[in-house]
């Protein structure tokens, strides 16, 4: 018949043929549904209605009939037991028709029926029902279904288990998908008893799905447990969209020696196959540069890219995205821009975050002009600008100087209405702050609070830093009046007060002249220790000859990669990188929420004694908190070690980089800076050039403030050609040397009398724009008094000669 309908033979005897009979049937359902329609069950006759299954079907097939009608009428059948009961069919239409109508509350209800009736339905309508759980949010009946299918001895295939992983992972249930493949692990491996269900593993799609689970959840022991389990498993191999969930996983946590060794393998696998299934592809480079540069070692992106570019596989949006934030983070800004000009020439339009990584990468490295241009060039090609990007813009003007230009941006942003969120607010506040408008700050505050945005730690430390270095201590209670939502200002204050308590009355938790950092030898074995910390990282450029005992290692002529295979064969299978050193500086607030609330506030008042010069407080402050179980960042440590290095206190310092190794607490970039500051108090400054190649190595990167720190001590310990060579490095990296670049080398070299060299420097920093400031004067005067003094030494000597001409 038409639209699917049953035939009226279908639910009668095969041999009742009459159309009499034909008739009354139908007449039969309709009455039937009529009757359901309008009153339910409770009016029918089961004296004159012939239960059959055919019968029960037809009408639990009628479109006209709710999902709650059929349901009851289903249950009222079943209610002639034994006379009546329902066959595997019956139960699988019901389930199929609650699942599509959304009653899948009442399915437990009815399996439990059909266990009590003995029915057993196939495999494709527990797959529907399983399918409807997860769709609803209902893993833990979904689970359930499944070992009832599993108990009952349902014939179940692996598709079934795929898609429940796959669906549990990309719903965010990672431990119960974690634990049914475990259990499907343990299966396989006839483990379960005899009981197993399946004979082999979920495909690769559902275990790919899981490791990205993993990966995204950062369950880092998890992940590592199942990567090896499968490779245990001989009939299991990963197809390349596994290698390349795995090489970036292992990247991304610091393993790129893991990262390398899959790559290598990836290679052996496509030299060994026919098919090309296991060789790297486009996403597995992309992958290898992204890691390559989170770990700071861009050189090795930008030669590995060189590579690809004549390897067949062509560069594509991603890998330019990558590269450039890459350049951009590690302040090589001439190549992110070179790269830039590369993107647009091969038809890739740049993005919004494109943008916004050059942008973050010239103001920084004080290229202002640049940074406008480009924010420019970003407006007149169409690409639509986000908060993030005005805040970029609005951060680099205040830090390169340009303070009216960023706080008329801001004003301008707010009458329109948008481009403004709390973490604009927060740069304005922090830059209020730092220039002692503590009034204007609070009001800002308000004004943020009132316009719905969240005031964050961050925010409100800013303040607390600002009250206390204008000596406002009683302005701290202020914040309760202009910040009125949330708790976070009370707990605050609260922490404060019992800071104030336990520094009054702290408890003795230390022995009594035990030094608080205590050292072993003194700073001058600052080379040995940055040895240790770089550890064995692969760099095949940066090894030193008299190190460098590799062993023979056989090439492929024909690779279309040799520099990436270069890398991945000199990475041993056993080396871990523990990551002792961090590309990101310390944050004094990271802002984690109760977790890191203690070491936030420590860091916060910290900052605000130091910048007291109150070094025994902050050092009581930290003992008080240490002996609490407060773990402390690298961002505390920095700052102790800062202020012994500014006060000459070079073995304390050293106490201090120790505790970090020993508490495996990762340093960063402003720890070498204050090493290499120590080391020019030193007067060795020949070790801070070598600490500055170990950093290098370790994938570190010379920002402004280190450029500095280094050009001061060399050209402060008489190395006046390094320090000119290193400022020339610095400009040609892409980095505009700022005041103090300039005024360190007009210092340096008119002390070492070269007052023509000085001059140019001047003349330099004039040319470049760069307004000189009050140490600028000072320095001046001195090279004033050098020059005049160097006029009389030459109009002593030409007197003499002119007296020696008389004599003769």
């Amino acid at each position: 018949m038409r639209h699917g309908r049953t035939p009226i033979s279908s639910f009668s005897s095969p041999l009742l043929k009459n159309p009499s009979i034909q008739l009354g049937n139908i007449l039969l359902i309709a009455s039937l549904a009529k009757t359901l329609l309008e009153s339910g069950t409770r009016n029918l006759d089961p004296n004159s209605i012939p239960l059959s299954e055919p019968l029960v079907l037809h009408i639990l097939r009628k479109n006209s009939l709710e999902p709650s009608k059929k349901l009851d009428f289903f249950n009222w059948c079943r209610s002639f037991k034994p006379n009546f009961k329902h066959s595997a069919v019956t139960y699988s239409h019901i389930f199929r028709t609650l699942c599509r109508s959304g009653f899948v509350e009442e399915v437990p209800n009815l399996l439990f029926l059909m266990k009590e009736d003995g029915v057993l339905v196939d495999s494709s309508t527990f797959k529907l029902l399983l399918d409807a759980f997860i769709r609803s949010g209902k893993f833990d009946t979904a689970l359930e279904i499944l070992d009832y299918m599993e108990e009952s001895g349902a014939c179940l295939n692996a598709s079934v288990y795929d898609s429940i992983l796959v669906a549990l992972a990309r719903k965010g249930q990672v431990g119960l998908a974690l634990s049914m493949f475990c259990k499907l692990l343990e299966a396989c491996n006839g483990n379960d008893n005899g009981n197993s269900v399946v004979s082999s593993l979920p495909g690769s799609v559902a275990i790919n799905e899981l490791l990205v689970a993993l990966k995204k959840a950062d369950m880092r022991a998890e992940f590592k447990q199942i990567f090896d389990k499968l490779r245990e498993k001989k009939d299991f191999e990963l197809d390349t969209c596994g290698y390349n969930i795995c090489v970036h996983t292992f990247g991304c946590w610091g393993d790129l020696a893991a990262s390398l060794s899959l790559f290598k393998e990836m290679k052996q696998k496509e030299k060994s196959s026919s098919s090309c299934s296991f060789g790297p592809d486009l996403c597995t480079y992309n992958g290898l540069i992204h890691i390559l540069c989170s770990v700071g070692k861009v050189k090795d992106a930008l030669i590995v890219w060189e590579e690809l570019k004549v390897s067949g596989h062509e560069p594509d949006v991603f890998t330019y995205r990558i590269l450039i934030q890459g350049c951009s983070k590690s302040y090589k800004i001439n190549d992110a821009m070179k790269i830039f000009s590369e993107m647009q020439y091969n038809g890739f339009a740049p993005d919004t975050v494109v943008y916004n990584s050059l942008l973050n990468g010239l103001f920084k490295a004080r290229k202002l002009m640049e940074a406008c241009q480009l924010f420019e060039k970003m407006v007149q090609d169409s690409v639509r600008a986000s908060c993030w990007t005005y805040n970029i813009m609005i951060d680099g003007l205040f830090r390169n100087g340009r303070a009216e230009a960023a706080y008329t941006l801001f004003c301008d942003l707010k009458k329109k209405g948008q481009f403004v969120d709390g973490v604009t607010y927060s740069i304005v506040v922090l830059q209020l702050c730092r220039e002692g408008q503590l009034e204007e700050a609070l009001q800002l505050v308000e004004e943020m609070e009132d316009r719905g945005f969240l005031v964050d730690l961050v925010t409100i430390t800013s303040l607390l830093v600002g009250f206390y270095k204008q000596g406002r201590w009683d302005w701290t209670e202020r914040l309760m009046k202009h910040i009125r939502g949330g708790n976070l200002v009370p707990n605050v204050l609260k922490w404060k007060a019992n800071m104030e308590a336990l520094m009054k009355n702290p408890p003795k938790n230390r022995k009594d002249y035990t030094p608080l950092f205590p050292s072993r030898g003194d700073f001058s074995e600052i080379r040995s220790y940055a040895g240790q910390a770089m550890g064995n990282n692969v760099d095949s450029k940066d090894c030193d000859e008299k190190d460098q005992k590799m062993p023979f290692i056989e090439t492929d002529q024909w690779s279309s990669s040799p520099y990436m295979d270069q890398l991945a064969n000199q990475v041993k299978s056993t080396e871990h990188s523990s990551r002792l050193f961090s590309l990101r500086r310390g944050q004094r607030v990271k802002e984690k929420g109760i977790g890191s609330f203690d070491v936030d506030m420590v860091n916060t008042f910290l900052s605000i004694f130091l910048a007291k010069g109150k070094l025994s407080l902050a050092c009581k402050l930290f003992e008080v908190f240490t002996d609490m179980g407060v773990d402390p960042v690298s961002y505390t440590y920095n700052s102790i070690m800062s202020s012994f290095v500014k006060k000459g206190y070079i073995n304390e310092a050293w106490g201090v980089l120790n505790e970090m190794d020993e508490k495996v607490c990762p340093t960063d970039v402003a720890t070498y800076n204050l090493i290499i500051q120590g080391l020019g108090k030193m007067g060795r400054a020949d070790i801070a050039s070598s600490i500055l190649e170990k950093l290098m190595k370790q994938g570190g990167y010379l920002d402004l403030v280190m450029y500095n720190t280094l050009i001061n001590a060399l050209g402060k310990a008489g190395y006046i050609n390094e320090a000119s060579k290193l400022f020339e490095q610095m400009r040609s990296s892409g980095i505009n040397p700022d005041i103090i670049s300039y005024n360190t080398l007009i210092e340096v070299h008119t002390k070492a009398g070269q007052l023509k060299d000085a001059y140019r420097y001047l003349k330099m920093m004039l040319d470049a724009g760069c307004s000189p400031n009050h140490v600028t004067d000072t320095i001046l005067d001195n090279l004033g008094k050098e020059i005049d003094k160097l006029r009389l030494q030459k109009a002593s000597i030409v007197c003499a000669n002119n007296n020696n001409g008389d004599d003769s």
